[in-house]
């Protein structure tokens, strides 16, 4: 497999057809070598449309989400950001790649081990990958976005509080079929008024409250 020509059509026949425009977001994605970050047995789909399982019954973003993920993030040099859920580090890379200092949670060490060491063979700096559950992380805040690459399945405001004023949010809401990723600007002493940035279908994050089953 030509890797090279893979990933540029990956970029144009994928990403770019999903109303991903950017260039610096394009340029990025198609400097990341994707292929590093997919688990061996799936190494040949890793440009496809598809969304490469790992360990636990998760799953990588498909490059669309992920692209989708990163234009709604507008990452500068030197922005601060939070992942919630490393999985296999690509998007983290990703955001490197623009530029952004990466702050990143994974619940589960052998995720996150794995994840450091494919960051690691691909070059990448600027990624730190911690090991915890992010419902109930502290952390100081001051971070210029906050992403999510799971579900929340009732919007949880405590993601708002790692961002500073003026920050951006970007998170999946809902459960199936009905999910929207919303960004999210929040400002102290006002609510927030999410944007709807467009439909998917995530799983949910681990520990993340759920509405209580409907019985007749």
């Amino acid at each position: 497999m030509n890797l090279q020509l893979a990933r540029e059509q990956m970029v144009s026949q994928q990403v770019r057809t999903c109303e991903v425009l950017e260039d610096r977001v394009l340029a990025a994605m198609g400097r990341v070598p994707r292929e590093l970050f997919v688990p061996p047995l799936w190494r040949s789909l890793a440009y496809a449309d598809f969304a490469v399982p790992l360990a636990h019954g998760k799953h990588m973003l498909t490059p669309m989400v992920a692209g989708r993920f990163l234009q709604a993030l507008d990452l500068r040099a030197h922005q601060r950001v939070l992942e919630v859920g490393t999985g296999s580090g690509y998007l983290s890379a990703c955001m490197a790649a623009l530029g952004a200092h990466v702050h990143s949670i994974e619940l589960y060490p052998d995720l996150a081990d794995a994840a450091s060491y494919q960051l690691k063979q691909a070059g990448v700096r600027h990624v730190e990958v911690i090991t915890g559950d992010a419902m109930s992380w502290q952390d100081q805040g001051g971070y210029d976005a906050v992403v999510l690459t799971a579900s929340l399945p009732i919007y949880q405001s405590r993601f708002e509080q790692a961002l500073r004023p003026g920050g951006r949010l970007v998170v999946v809401v809902g459960e199936p079929p009905a999910m929207q990723a919303l960004l999210l600007r929040p400002y102290p002493g006002a609510k927030p008024a999410p944007q709807v940035l467009f439909e998917t279908d995530l799983e949910p994050l681990e520990h993340a409250p759920r509405p209580e089953a409907f019985a007749f």
